[in-house]
Parts: C-alpha cells; sequence; structure tokens
C-alpha cells in the first residue's frame, strides 16, 4: 500500500481519481492550491504526486522541483487540461515521472501509476549506500545535494559523461569525484584543457605521434588518449575542441582506437570519457560550430552545476573550508569571522562563482594576516560597494510604496491598497524569517517545530526573502 497525493483545484477531478486509486488499495490525500500541496507534500511521505499546472495562486510547475527535494522524493505526475509541448519540457527536466493531458483515462492513468510505484519499489531494494569522495565539493544545499546524486549515478557505471555550468562552479572538482568513486580509480585522471590547445597541435597532443611526423617532432611522444588507458579522460571546455578534430574524436569515442599522427599502426586506449564546458552546445550545435553526433555521444548523462547564487546556504561552510585550508598552507593561525562578514558574502551575487570565492577569501586572509578576525573591512572595496548599492538600491524601491502626509493630512503618492498590504506583508515575513532562523540557531528543523511550517515552503520562503540558514 502506497501513499498518494492529489494537487488539482478540480474537486470534482480529484474524488474521481482518489476513489480509483484507493480502489486499487492506496491511501489518497487531496490538495486543492499550490500552498496547500506543498505543504501536504512537506509534512507527509508520498510515493507519487498527481500535480496539476494551472491554479489560481500560481503553476504547478514553479513547485515540481521543490516537491521532488521534499524528505520522500515522491514521483511526480504532472496532469494538465492545455497541452504545452514547452511545459512538457520543464516538466521532464525537473524531474516528472510523465506528463499526461486531460481528460484522463482511468485504466492509462492505474497503469501509469502501478509501472511508478513498481519502479520506485524497484530503486529502494536496489540502493546502494556509497560514500562519496568529494574532495573540494562543499556543501549540503539540495541543489549540491541532487548533483552528488549524479556523480555517484555517473561513478556505478562507464557512461559518457557531460557537466554544464558556469565559470568557477566547480566542474573539474566534479569530474574528479566521478574518477575517483569509479571503477577506474586506480588509473590515471588524464586533464585536457581544450581552450589552451593551439589548434596546431591539438592532434599531437591528444593522438600523439611519431619522431618525424613534421617539423619540431624530434622524438615519439605518448598522446593524452593514450595515457587515460584505465583510467578517466576529461575534456575541460569541449566546447572550444576544434571543428577539425571533433570528427576524429568522434570515432576515437565509438572505436576506442586512435592513430597517432605519422603513424601507420592504430593503438587502443580503453578510457572513460567525462566533459565539461560552460557553452550552451546545443545552441553551438544548431549553428553548426558543434557536431551534433558528438554532442549526442558526450552527454549521455548530464550534470548541470548551479552558480554559487543559488546555493547561499552554503557560503558559511565554504568559507570555514577555505578559511582553514588557506591559513594551514600559509602557516598563519587559524581565524575566525564576524556575523557581518558572513552577511556581507551571503549579500553580494558571486558573477565568479565559487572560484571567485576563495580569492576573495584568500586575499581577506592576506590583508588580515596578524588580526584574529575577519570583518567586512578586511574584504575588497569592490565588494562592499557592490553589497552596499544593492542595499541602497532595495530601500529606494520599498520607498516607492511608503505613505507620506503634507501639512493639510492629505495623502501624497498613496499607493493602491493591495500595494501597500504585500508590501507590509513581506517586510513583516521577512522579519519574522529571521527572528525564527535565529531562534532556531539556524536549525531548519527545530525553525519548522517552531513556526508550523514544512520543510520544502520554509525553504521556499526563506529563498524568497534570500535568507540562509544561518542567518
Amino acid at each position: 500500500m502506497s501513499n498518494i497525493l492529489i494537487i488539482d483545484d478540480e474537486e470534482q477531478l480529484c474524488r474521481g481519481l482518489k476513489l480509483a486509486i484507493g480502489s486499487m488499495g492506496h491511501n489518497v490525500n487531496c490538495a486543492h492550491t499550490i500552498f496547500d500541496g506543498l505543504e501536504k507534500a512537506a509534512s507527509d511521505s508520498y510515493d507519487v504526486v498527481f500535480l496539476d499546472v494551472r491554479f489560481p495562486d500560481g503553476n504547478g510547475l514553479d513547485i515540481l522541483r521543490d516537491i521532488r527535494l521534499t524528505p520522500s522524493h515522491p514521483e511526480v505526475i504532472i496532469m494538465t487540461g492545455v497541452g504545452d509541448p514547452d511545459g512538457a519540457e520543464i516538466a521532464i527536466k525537473n524531474g516528472a515521472w510523465d506528463y499526461l493531458e486531460k481528460p484522463l483515462l482511468i485504466e492509462a492513468m492505474r497503469i501509469q501509476l502501478a509501472g511508478t510505484l513498481q519502479y520506485r519499489e524497484e530503486k529502494k531494494y536496489a540502493r546502494t549506500s556509497m560514500i562519496l569522495k568529494r574532495e573540494g565539493i562543499i556543501g549540503e544545499s539540495p541543489k549540491i545535494t541532487n548533483c552528488l546524486k549524479f556523480v555517484e549515478q555517473a561513478a556505478s557505471s562507464d557512461i559518457n559523461v557531460l557537466i554544464t555550468g558556469e565559470t568557477g562552479t566547480g566542474k573539474e572538482c566534479f569530474a574528479s569525484a566521478i574518477h575517483e568513486n569509479s571503477k577506474r580509480a586506480k588509473g590515471n585522471f588524464v586533464i585536457v584543457d581544450c581552450a589552451a590547445l593551439p589548434e596546431t597541435l591539438v592532434e599531437s597532443t591528444l593522438f600523439g605521434h611519431l619522431k618525424g611526423a613534421f617539423t619540431g617532432a624530434d622524438r615519439d611522444m605518448e598522446g593524452l588518449i593514450k595515457q587515460a588507458d584505465g583510467g578517466t579522460l576529461f575534456l575541460d571546455e569541449v566546447g572550444e575542441l576544434p571543428m577539425s578534430v571533433q570528427k576524429a574524436f568522434l570515432r576515437v569515442l565509438q572505436e576506442h582506437t586512435f592513430r597517432p599522427v605519422g603513424g601507420k599502426i592504430e593503438l587502443s586506449s580503453n578510457f572513460r570519457l567525462v566533459a565539461a564546458t560552460n557553452r550552451d552546445l546545443n545552441l553551438m550545435a544548431e549553428e553548426g560550430s558543434f557536431r551534433k553526433d558528438l554532442l549526442f555521444r558526450i552527454k549521455s548523462l548530464a550534470i548541470p552545476l548551479p552558480p554559487l547564487s543559488e546555493r547561499k546556504l552554503d557560503i558559511k561552510e565554504l568559507v570555514m573550508h577555505v578559511i582553514i585550508k588557506t591559513c594551514e598552507r600559509d602557516a598563519i593561525p587559524a581565524k575566525g569571522f564576524s556575523h557581518g562578514f558572513i552577511n556581507m558574502l551571503e549579500a553580494y551575487n558571486w558573477p565568479g562563482n565559487v572560484r571567485e570565492l576563495i580569492n576573495i577569501l584568500e586575499w581577506a586572509i592576506s590583508k588580515a594576516r596578524c588580526e584574529q578576525t575577519l570583518f567586512p573591512k578586511h574584504l575588497p572595496e569592490h565588494i562592499r560597494i557592490n553589497v552596499a548599492r544593492s542595499s541602497v538600491y532595495h530601500s529606494a524601491s520599498k520607498g516607492e510604496t511608503s505613505i507620506s502626509y503634507d501639512k493639510k493630512k492629505s495623502f501624497r503618492a498613496l499607493p493602491k491598497y493591495k500595494e501597500f498590504r504585500e508590501a507590509l506583508i513581506f517586510e513583516n515575513e521577512k522579519t519574522y524569517l529571521r527572528e525564527l532562523v535565529a531562534s532556531a540557531n539556524g536549525n531548519i528543523n527545530n525553525a519548522c517545530s517552531i513556526s508550523g511550517l514544512g520543510r520544502a515552503r520554509l525553504y521556499g520562503l526563506m529563498k524568497n526573502h534570500g535568507i540562509s540558514k544561518s542567518y
């Protein structure tokens, strides 16, 4: 017997589905709004959630990821009365099991549900508890945790992996983690920076060459593909690989054989490929600057890494890690940090991501070399200016909805009642959440107990107000 949740504002449809699913021997609950649905999904354990798209209080697709991240990690089946290819794509990308159009056929729904529950049951028993080696991957935020699940999946097989993300998000760290947790861990982890390869030497660097193959080839040289034999070949910034080499490398991927420059005999290399890029390879493939067949080959499993601006819950842990590591490296006493120091780091938008954070922290530690505690004044001027300007901008934006009076007690710039009410609720809600997190000492379970909110709902509110659990 499984627990099923139906989130749909059509009460008659909910009653029909509840009756049909209940007849299969399952427990069924219903919710008729996005807010209520997310609350129930977060507060109880469910195996499957049937989720509508259109609600009076929002779009169901907006909470799909939040539902998938609730403690029971239910499978989600999207239902909609309006066929929308873009909506179907968003649903699948965010982890939906399937995307069904209304009106639902009861028998088809039962078959779909049975298959979903069978998959869930088999996955439960097939799951192994792998303790990942994750050097350099710091944080426990939901988005990083989800990426680590992909690492575990990749490490258990030899499937080709494509890691995507902005510059500085840690693509090489994730590639290394895949290698270190795989059966190839004892083999070489060979890094190829495609952006740094001179176009005239790309083939020679990858495939190797024989003495005399070209001017300057005064000896035989083993290529990086051969060096990765039995291990992992990591093609960093694979989008920079010249078109002239892409066709040759595609054949290497298919056959795992290659011919060194100037050679007549083909060599073999049993390597596993992990590639990474900060570019949109799908767009490049459409424009003709990246081979579509190569793209299909390298992205058997895709791992999209989030920017630091979307995982600010990890900043405090990252700061602690970098401070300890840097102080040990430079042989100086470990430093503490003030509350204001962390607040300023969390308020900054980090266009350079984790790499920029590490550089800034090393700079701050160097500046405060003889001092025990890091304060905001130890941060570079451009960080403090950026945060200050942002703070002033937000204050000015809020001031647009304030109420003022002239000497005759008449209103000036009086906002609409709805705008005034929403601004008032927003500010009081933010104050409450700050006090809630502080009183719970950053412990989300305690904060949920105090507030009566579910984890998903609380995380959603905190994200909306830019509040971290370490506030």
